[in-house]
């Protein structure tokens, strides 16, 4: 069979110098990238039709007669492949041989709640939606991690993915990586650090990255909330109390909500909230286990995206005047 091929190789392009140049020579496709989805159990010969349905201009047959005489053709993977302008026979082989899958990306921001993550997943048409009829539970569940609260336990990040691939496998990677950034910062803590557990870093640098508006200010405000923890003092942070309000925070943050008890009001209820309020990026978590060395027990945002700091109330209530409400000192 193999030297009948190599026949039917020989009589279609004349010489071997023919040969040579139809290898290096790239195929047609336009302008635009083919799209190319290999389905588990093709064979070569139906990869070589398969690439020219997708719409390469070359001969079927030909492009499997490379195939077997490479002997690399039983080496192809299943996937979904992107051919470029300029692909060449040889070249395609190897993207094919090594399973270089066309890539899409999906970007997981600093600071998103688990519910953000799932909406950003939902709007990917390529991602197989397996998680969908999923409580948050269950995901966790699936995952491995029956009882762990889903939020914040995903780490921000650019993940990438090839056409068909499950939510829950991407999601997993992110779990995975959050892991490890977590485990290596908790390695990283500060002796005197005020937190007894990974678990607890991840809590305050949620909040941390809740918090910040500039990045330089994040050690600083996980200074301010360590204090904090030491003394025995309210964390008193308007973040947890929008996360515990969930869906009835309308935008604004009024008096009465911060007078409204549930598990995530810092105001209402001493120490850390339950769970993580958000995802936190790696610096909010080498923020959290590294604190700042300060005095300061309070901030305020100064309108230009950092914090002013005080020690005391009354230099914050001057400050809270100052920045917040517009009066001179």
């Amino acid at each position: 069979m193999r030297r009948l091929l190599a026949w039917v190789f020989v009589l279609l392009i004349a010489s071997g110098a023919a040969a040579a140049w139809w290898l290096h020579e790239p195929l047609a496709t336009g302008a635009e990238p083919l799209e190319l989805a290999i389905e588990p159990g093709t064979t070569p010969r139906g990869v070589a039709r398969d690439v020219v349905a997708a719409g390469a201009q070359t001969n079927a047959q030909l492009l499997y007669a490379w195939f077997r005489l490479s002997g690399q053709d039983r080496l192809i993977k299943a996937g979904n492949y992107e051919i470029p302008a300029g692909t060449t026979p040889r070249s395609l082989l190897r993207m094919l041989v090594r399973g270089e899958e066309a890539l899409r990306t999906l970007t997981l921001v600093e600071g998103w709640s688990f519910k953000q993550v799932r909406q950003a997943l939902a709007k990917e048409e390529l991602i197989k939606q397996d998680t969908a009829q999923l409580s948050a539970e269950q995901i966790m569940e699936q995952l491995g991690r029956p009882g762990v609260p889903a939020e914040g336990r995903f780490f921000p990040d650019t993940y990438s993915y090839a056409k068909g691939s499950s939510d829950l496998a991407i999601l997993r990677r992110a779990l995975h990586a959050m892991d490890r950034k977590l485990e290596a910062a908790w390695a990283l803590r500060s002796p005197d650090l005020p937190l007894k557990t990974p678990a607890e870093a991840l809590v305050l640098a949620s909040i941390v990255e809740k918090e910040t508006g500039r990045a330089s200010d994040r050690p600083q405000i996980a200074g301010v909330f360590a204090n904090r923890l030491r003394t025995g003092m309210l964390l008193q942070t308007d973040p947890t109390v929008i996360y515990g309000m969930g869906d009835r925070f309308d935008g604004n943050l009024r008096r009465r909500d911060l007078q409204t008890d549930t598990p995530w009001n810092t105001y209402t209820r001493p120490g850390l909230p339950p769970t993580p309020i958000a995802m936190p990026g790696k610096a909010a978590l080498l923020a959290a286990v590294q604190p700042a060395p300060t005095r300061a027990f309070y901030f305020v945002a100064k309108g230009d995206g950092s914090s002013h700091f005080s020690a005391s109330l009354d230099e914050h209530n001057r400050a809270v005047n100052r920045y917040q409400r517009g009066q001179s000192q």
